[in-house]
C-alpha cells in the first residue's frame, strides 16, 4: 500500500506539472495579453493610453519577457507558496480566492453528497424493479435532469422561491453574515443555504450516475453467479449487497472522481445566476482579462482537484472490489 501511494503521488506530481504547462499555454493562446485587454478597455471608456505608458505597463507585468521565462517565474513563485498578485484587481491571489475557495468546496461537497445520496438508492431500485412504474418515472426524471441546463434550473428555483415563499433564495449567506467573521451562527446560516445550490448543481451528475449504476447492476444481475447464489437460497438483500452491487459500483466510483472539478468549472453560469460567491465567476473574469496569476492559479487548482479526485476513486475501487490487486501482488 505504501509503495502504491508513493508511486501514485509521484505520478500526481508529474501530472500537476504538465497541467501547469497546459494552463499557462491556454492563458497565452488568445491574441494579445493583459495589457492589450486593459488598453482596449480604457479606449472604450474614452481614455486612450499613450504608447510609452503601454510599454511601461508591459515592463511592470513582465510581458516584455519571453513566454518561457514568464512561466518559470510563475512556477518559481508557486513553489515558494506565493500565488502572486492579480493584475486586474491589484490584490494578492490568496486573498481573492481564500473565502471563495472554502465556499466553493462547501457547495461542491454538498452537491456530491446529494448526488450519491440520491443516485445510489434510485439506481439500485431502478435495476431491481426494471420496467416498473417507478423505473419509468425515474428514467423520465433522469432524462430531464440531463437535458435541462443547470442555470435554467437555478432560474426556476429562484422564481418559485420568490413567487411561492416571497424570499430571495440566491446566495450562500444572509445579508447580515456576508461581512461578519466566521462563527457558529454564520456556519449554520451557510448550511441552511446549501441545499438549493446543491440541488441545482448536482441534478445533472445525479441523473448521469443513476443511469450508470442501473445499467451496471442490470448487467451483473443477469450473470450466472447471481443465479447460482439465488438457487442456493441466499436472500435477495444479502445477495445484492454482497456480490453484484459491489461489482456494479466500480464504474460508478471511478467516474465520481471527476465530479469535484466538474462542479467547480461547470458552476460558472449557475454561480452568476444564483449569486453564489464561489471561484467560478472569478475564474471567468480572470480568463477574459488574461490575468495570469489569478487565472493560472484557478485553472491549476481545477487540475489538482481532478488528480485528487482520481486518486480517491482509485483507492475506493481497491476497497470495494477484492479482485483489484496492487501491481506485483497476487
Amino acid at each position: 500500500m505504501a509503495a502504491y501511494l508513493r508511486r501514485r503521488l509521484l505520478q500526481a506530481a508529474l501530472t500537476i506539472w504538465a497541467i501547469s504547462i497546459i494552463s499557462f499555454v491556454l492563458i497565452e493562446l488568445p491574441p494579445g495579453d493583459f495589457v492589450t485587454s486593459y488598453v482596449d478597455r480604457r479606449a472604450s471608456q474614452g481614455i486612450p493610453l499613450p504608447p510609452d505608458e503601454v510599454q511601461v505597463l508591459r515592463v511592470r507585468y513582465g510581458l516584455d519577457q519571453p513566454a518561457a521565462q514568464r512561466y518559470l517565474i510563475w512556477m518559481g513563485r508557486l513553489l515558494q507558496g506565493d500565488l502572486g498578485v492579480s493584475w486586474i484587481r491589484g490584490q494578492p491571489v490568496s486573498e481573492i480566492i481564500s473565502d471563495r475557495l472554502w465556499l466553493t468546496m462547501a457547495v461542491s461537497l454538498a452537491a456530491i453528497l446529494f448526488t450519491w445520496a440520491v443516485a445510489l438508492p434510485v439506481g439500485i431500485y431502478s435495476a431491481i424493479r426494471q420496467y416498473s412504474a417507478g423505473d419509468y418515472l425515474f428514467t423520465l426524471l433522469c432524462f430531464a435532469g440531463v437535458g435541462v441546463p443547470n442555470f435554467l434550473l437555478g432560474l426556476l428555483v429562484m422564481y418559485l422561491g420568490f413567487v411561492w415563499f416571497d424570499a430571495d433564495v440566491g446566495g450562500l449567506l444572509s445579508a447580515r453574515y456576508v461581512d461578519a467573521p466566521w462563527n457558529a451562527a454564520k456556519l449554520w446560516d451557510l448550511i441552511q443555504h446549501l441545499p438549493l445550490p446543491a440541488l441545482v448543481l448536482g441534478t445533472g451528475g445525479t441523473a448521469y450516475m443513476i443511469r450508470i449504476l442501473r445499467a451496471n447492476l442490470l448487467d451483473e444481475l443477469s450473470k450466472p453467479y447471481v443465479l447460482t447464489a439465488r438457487a442456493k437460497g441466499l436472500s435477495e438483500v444479502r445477495l445484492l449487497l454482497r456480490y453484484p452491487l459491489r461489482v456494479a459500483l466500480n464504474p460508478f466510483v471511478s467516474t465520481a472522481g471527476y465530479l469535484l472539478p466538474y462542479l467547480v468549472s461547470g458552476s460558472i453560469i449557475v454561480s452568476m445566476v444564483m449569486s453564489l460567491p464561489t471561484v467560478a465567476p472569478v475564474l471567468l473574469s480572470a480568463l477574459m482579462d488574461q490575468d495570469l496569476y489569478l487565472a493560472g492559479t484557478l485553472v491549476l487548482l481545477l487540475g489538482i482537484l481532478t488528480v485528487v479526485g482520481t486518486l480517491i476513486s482509485d483507492l475506493l475501487l481497491l476497497r470495494i472490489d477484492p479482485r483489484i490487486r496492487f501491481r506485483g501482488t497476487s
